[in-house]
């Protein structure tokens, strides 16, 4: 993701660079704050004998706030066909080059992925210098499940592309994690809370930088409050959580208690049953003591 880079101190020449490797490394940049830039990747920055960008004006605001001066690649869609060979040669020829993208870290949602994968194809050696990343910082503040989540990057603009590929994650049981311009924020909520039904959701803007704002809610309010707002400025993530679970069947639960007080008293009833449909165990024990009462009435 493209995004504004702030100033917070760090620099790059204050540091003695380290004999480096040759090598192609694919290294981190902050998303906003140039602050979280890591000291191996300052290592790596100074000693690269060029670096590959996605955009130069972009890496050179960065490099001018780390007071660095070095040859850039540009490496985009639009070269990248053109450009790989001479990389990959250059490569070949021993040089030490450093891969960022505009903001966080390349390969996500941007075109290094093919060189990578031709370096890797080429015995050229790769190496990995990781850091700040939007997708792991919109997870880890969204206060949603972290254990299964899947990237989905951006989603399709068009409406009917963008809701096929919701419908194909809606039975995923993962948080979705995927990238939105803040121009169709509000159509994409709209088509989650109608594709995804009720479920908890986390809006990432302007992570690291000075107006950072998480909003959090359920996507069919925030839908309906993004309807009658303006569309909100910055880059934008949105975490959408699990799945609910489905409610438990309650008519097979009253049979299986019936089943089970035959031989159990209500409390052992209701822990096995609990148990063995993922229920609430109170729930469950509120209707076996029913069931029980009216056995007994």
């Amino acid at each position: 993701m493209k995004g504004e880079i702030r100033s917070s101190g760090a620099s790059g020449k204050s540091r003695v660079p380290k004999e480096l490797a040759p090598g192609l490394y694919v290294t981190a940049t902050p998303i906003g704050n140039a602050g979280d830039i890591t000291l191996r990747a300052l290592d790596v920055l100074s000693a690269a004998d060029a670096i590959i960008v996605e955009d130069t004006r972009v890496t050179a605001k960065l490099l001018a706030i780390l007071d660095l001066q070095k040859p850039l690649l540009a490496y985009n869609d639009h070269n990248a066909s053109r450009e790989r060979p001479r990389i990959l040669a250059r490569l070949r020829a021993g040089e030490r080059l450093a891969l960022v993208s505009d903001a966080g870290t390349p390969l996500i949602s941007d075109p290094g992925f093919k060189l990578v994968r031709e370096a890797i194809a080429s015995d050229l050696p790769v190496h990995v210098v990781p850091g700040p990343s939007a997708v792991i910082g919109a997870l880890a503040v969204s206060g949603l499940p972290t254990d299964k989540f899947l990237f989905a990057g951006f989603l399709p603009p068009k409406q009917g592309e963008r809701r096929r590929a919701l419908a194909e994650w809606k039975t995923v049981r993962a948080t979705l994690v995927v990238f939105e311009s803040a121009q169709r924020l509000s159509e994409t909520l709209s088509d989650m809370a109608s594709i995804l039904g009720s479920r908890p959701v986390s809006i990432a803007r302007e992570l690291t930088k000075l107006h950072e704002e998480i909003t959090r809610g359920d996507l069919e309010s925030l839908a309906e409050a993004y309807r009658h707002r303006d569309p909100p400025k910055g880059e934008i993530t949105v975490v959408v959580g699990p799945p609910l679970d489905d409610a438990p069947d309650m008519t097979r639960a009253d049979a299986l208690i019936e089943m089970a007080l035959a031989f159990m008293p209500v409390r052992a009833a209701s822990d096995l049953i609990s148990e063995a449909l993922g229920a609430p165990r109170r729930d469950i024990y509120a209707r076996a003591l029913a069931i029980k009462s009216r056995e007994n009435g």
